[in-house]
């Protein structure tokens, strides 16, 4: 499901993986680097200084061939149940919501921009709701080669 609704894009979904496995993916670079952004993008991690307080820069690499510098810092973690993060450049507040349900992780993922007209920018020009959704696809992918491993 998604909505785009005031300064917020917004999607859920439920994953068929247990939340460990879910949390293990959102959090060790080696994994989140090699599903994060939408399809086409690749990923280069420079630090994930995964704590409360703590920088996580990467480079996204563009199908296009353009490189997209990424800071964020992680603004509050409470393991298994919730990431926050302020990201720079645009600049936004993301949540991630990780709710176990039994053999399965719900994931509540909202991003909060600054203003609607932000949000609407990069909408029209990024097709931000659909690189979102991106995302979560291929993060399924990823983590069905996880499972069957």
């Amino acid at each position: 499901m998604d909505n785009i609704e005031n300064r917020q894009l917004r999607q859920t979904r439920t994953f068929k993986v247990p939340i460990d496995l879910m949390w293990e993916v959102w959090t060790q670079p080696e994994h989140i680097m090699q599903w994060w952004g939408p399809t086409g993008f690749t990923n280069t991690n420079k630090l994930m200084d995964f704590r409360e307080g703590g920088e996580w820069l990467f480079t996204m690499h563009g199908p296009d061939g353009k490189d997209y510098a990424n800071r964020s810092l992680f603004k509050e973690i409470v393991p298994k149940e919730k990431i926050v993060f302020e990201h720079f450049g645009p600049h936004f507040i993301t949540t991630v919501l990780f709710i176990s349900q039994g053999d399965e992780t719900l994931i509540d993922w909202t991003v909060e921009l600054d203003s609607e007209e932000i949000l609407k920018t990069l909408v029209r020009e990024v097709n931000a709701a659909e690189g979102q959704k991106q995302n979560l696809d291929k993060l399924e992918q990823y983590l069905l080669k996880r499972q069957t491993k």
